[in-house]
């Protein structure tokens, strides 16, 4: 199936690992045109590499830590230079610190906060004004089960998601006039690079990790970001051009709860 992404500039806040970096695979593939946030460089060009391997699409990175709003402008600023505009923004940069409420401390919330849902607000109040001039344009914010109330270690986490999805429906109903659309596309259980990192902190490897995916997930295993790319490409496609405010869950019928591990 065409999904009408070719030549279209999609910019990835947080493109470099895991989802972001397979949904910058995928643009690619398809035949799109990118901007990879990150700040890591040596990651950002080990994908800017891959690009190259598998498609003749044109690809940036911009290096930058998007706590900081000049670093959200800055990536947007670098798409309309390279560019000319943008087409697309996906918010996937994030943090699952794991806490509490009773023992999260303000160092923990903010960085929480600063990392999940500021960056993501001003890329794309940044995204949004480009687009306005523009004439529209798919923002997708990649968003997770424990923004439905979350578990109870997962105390910040959880609303900091909880309030990207606010910022998903708030973009969605204010600027549907403007042909600017908002979707958030809720990811399960994924075996991310921070995933594995988080949970191998405490004991647990891959093969462990797995067995408990195949128990506790209703689909019987553990997901994959090869899973939820197609998603992503779908809602920044011409294809769902009246698609807005959705969330659209690839989650194999996972809802985060009681602590699964």
């Amino acid at each position: 199936m065409d999904l009408f992404l070719k030549d279209r500039v999609i910019v990835i806040n947080g493109g470099t690992k895991g989802l972001g970096r397979g949904i910058a695979l995928g643009v690619a593939a398809e035949g799109g045109r990118l901007v990879i946030g990150g700040r890591n460089e040596n990651d950002g060009m080990e994908v800017i590499d891959r690009i190259k391997e598998i498609s003749d699409s044109e690809a940036i990175f911009f290096k930058g830590d998007v706590k900081e709003v000049k670093n959200c402008q800055g990536l947007i600023d670098a798409a309309q230079r390279q560019f000319g505009r943008i087409d697309g923004l996906v918010n996937y940069t994030g943090i699952t610190t794991q806490s509490e409420i009773t023992e999260t401390d303000e160092d923990l919330y903010y960085d929480v906060f600063d990392t999940n849902l500021k960056s993501a607000f001003f890329c794309c109040k940044y995204a949004i004004k480009s687009m306005l001039v523009s004439g529209g344009g798919s923002i997708v914010n990649i968003g997770s089960t424990m923004g439905y109330g979350g578990t109870k270690k997962h105390a910040a986490y959880a609303c900091s998601k909880g309030a990207m999805l606010t910022l998903t429906r708030h973009i969605s109903k204010n600027y549907a006039e403007n042909k600017i659309r908002a979707n958030w596309v809720t990811m399960g259980w994924v075996l991310t690079p921070n995933e594995v990192k988080l949970l191998g902190s405490g004991g647990r490897d891959i093969n462990s990790m797995e067995e408990r995916g195949r128990e506790v997930m209703p689909m019987g295993r553990m997901q994959t970001v090869e899973d939820n790319v197609p998603a992503v490409l779908y809602l920044l496609s011409d294809i769902s051009d009246q698609v807005t405010g959705t969330e659209l869950h690839v989650s194999g019928g996972f809802f985060a709860g009681k602590d699964v591990l």
